[in-house]
């Protein structure tokens, strides 16, 4: 059984305000002494949390009901009830928070230490001192503490990284991450090796690193639950650009150019947001290729304007450039992304 969970469904109840209390001062010489109940305590609140130190959210697969403590009694001498204790729930980065019915957003936790409160607990209910009067000497009631919330929640994770590699299976994509970072997929010459998303930090020299995805590779007809169908696109949806990894070795049956083809297609019919992110292309496995499948990629891709790098994860061919150009578009997307902020930021500020 795999160890990437990226979907699960949990239920969250926060505690119950503890029940304020009834009480009178007992005191020497003091014969007829005033109330004295406490309020009772705060329940407590269940909290999610954003940990860069987790990639998966197979914890909440195997325990998904989380009750948070109820706030205690009030007590004697006006002392109020200690609040019941919050729980905290970790995911990684990147993971949404949806309503369990509608799946609309309630939160995205796309930054490390970000986090919300899933269900409030409930207020302490108020003791007998506190209802004390001119009129009401003696109060002898006290409030019971609020109920806490509860909710059924669905969790999904969109990885955030800001390279995507897509491509057919055995395209090559699991042997590039395992040559330009430190992660190390399963490889080997056989259809959807890789069965889960694998996250690599490329960082490359002078120029500021980036995070690459190797999602399990796409066939034709993914949108009818062919081989791992759609499973795994969602983690490309955050990414600033996609590299299309084209096998133009032969390993890989067909050719190259509707290969291509096929694999946009998909894309198209998952999502037309997807399609249309900037896309560069590298042909891979030159040290082997077919002369002709690498020309007419060449020749498909500067007539349609696509980025071309041909590549060998192997001998380390053309994976520099490449490396730089990414790096660059990366870089690229961010100060656009940091402008736009700033834009936004500006109108609020114009509006006030």
């Amino acid at each position: 059984m795999s160890n990437f969970i990226d979907r699960v469904k949990i239920y969250v109840r926060s505690g119950h305000g503890g029940p304020g209390v009834v009480a009178f001062r007992r005191e020497a010489y003091v014969p007829k002494g005033g109330p004295s109940g406490g309020d009772g305590g705060k329940g407590g609140d269940v909290i999610i949390v954003a940990d860069k130190q987790l990639g998966t959210l197979i914890d909440l697969k195997y325990q998904q009901n989380y009750w948070a403590e109820k706030g205690e009694q009030g007590r004697g001498k006006q002392q109020t009830g200690a609040d019941g204790k919050e729980i905290v729930i970790r995911v990684p980065v990147g993971t949404l928070v949806c309503e369990m019915e509608t799946r609309a957003v309630i939160v995205d936790l796309d930054e490390d230490g970000k986090w919300y409160i899933l269900a409030r607990g409930g207020r302490g209910g108020k003791g007998n001192a506190f209802f004390k009067s001119a009129t009401n000497q003696a109060p002898r009631h006290a409030q019971p503490g609020e109920p806490g919330e509860e909710f059924t929640l669905f969790l999904e994770l969109k990885l955030l990284a800001d390279v995507g590699l897509i491509g057919l299976p055995n395209a090559g994509k699991s042997t590039l991450i395992s040559r330009i970072s430190a992660a190390k997929p399963k490889i080997a010459d056989y259809p959807f090796t890789t069965l889960t998303p694998v996250l690599g930090v490329v960082k490359p020299e002078n120029r500021k690193g980036f995070v690459v995805a190797d999602i399990p590779g796409l066939i034709e007809n993914a949108h009818k639950g062919a081989g791992l169908g759609f499973e795994f696109l969602r983690h490309v949806e955050r990414t600033s650009l996609l590299l299309h990894l084209v096998d133009v070795s032969g390993i890989v049956p067909g050719d190259p150019v509707e290969n291509f083809t096929k694999i946009n297609n998909e894309l198209e019919l998952y999502s037309l947001e997807l399609i249309k992110k900037y896309m560069a292309v590298a042909a891979t496995k030159i040290d082997a290729a077919v002369p002709e499948h690498l020309d007419k990629l060449r020749a498909h891709c500067l007539r349609e304007g696509y980025e071309f790098f041909p590549i060998s994860s192997v001998t380390g061919a053309g994976l520099d450039q490449l490396m730089n150009f990414l790096a660059d578009k990366v870089e690229e997307g961010r100060k656009l992304r940091e402008s736009e902020s700033l834009k936004e930021q500006e109108t609020v500020i114009e509006g006030e």
